[in-house]
């Protein structure tokens, strides 16, 4: 049983993956947010539980958290988020609700770092989404282009 579980557990979630793929026509946010999830579940999955379940669950669980956070973050929201990157204090929280949809955002921005690969100035960030007074949390990480805007990289 513990070894069906897993496989399952990951099943389910590709499911899960293909449908939200399907429901966001206009943008990638979802997806974004989806993999972005996925990746801080698996890796706070591992450190918890330090075996293949426990990242397993970390991945599903953050995955689908990140797709529904990602999913809800319109424009002005992604504005106000690259303003937190730009500008706000590292470990401090910024917040804003979203006058059209009513969802409360809480962005805790690390320091700045250079992505080895890139070579970028980039920036992860801590996001708690309140969605029908449900919280969400999920982690984001923009880079600087050449010209130094932000843009979202997860």
């Amino acid at each position: 049983m513990k070894r069906i579980f897993p496989v399952i557990l990951v099943c389910s979630f590709l499911a899960l993956s293909s449908c939200a793929g399907m429901q966001v026509q206009e943008g990638k946010k979802g997806q974004t947010g989806a993999v972005g999830g996925a990746a801080a579940g698996a890796v706070l999955g591992q450190i918890i539980g330090q075996d293949t379940e426990a990242t397993l669950i970390g991945a599903a669980i953050g995955g689908l958290l990140g797709y529904i956070v990602g999913n809800e973050m319109d424009k002005s929201d992604k504005k106000q988020l690259v303003n937190v990157y730009d500008q706000a204090p590292s470990r401090q929280v910024s917040s804003w609700v979203n006058p059209d949809t009513g969802n409360r955002f809480e962005v805790v921005p690390e320091p700045a770092f250079t992505d080895p690969k890139t070579r970028r100035i980039c920036r992860q960030a801590e996001i708690t989404a309140i969605i029908d007074g449900v919280p969400q949390k999920t982690y984001s990480t923009a880079c600087r282009d050449k010209f130094g805007n932000w843009h979202l990289e997860n």
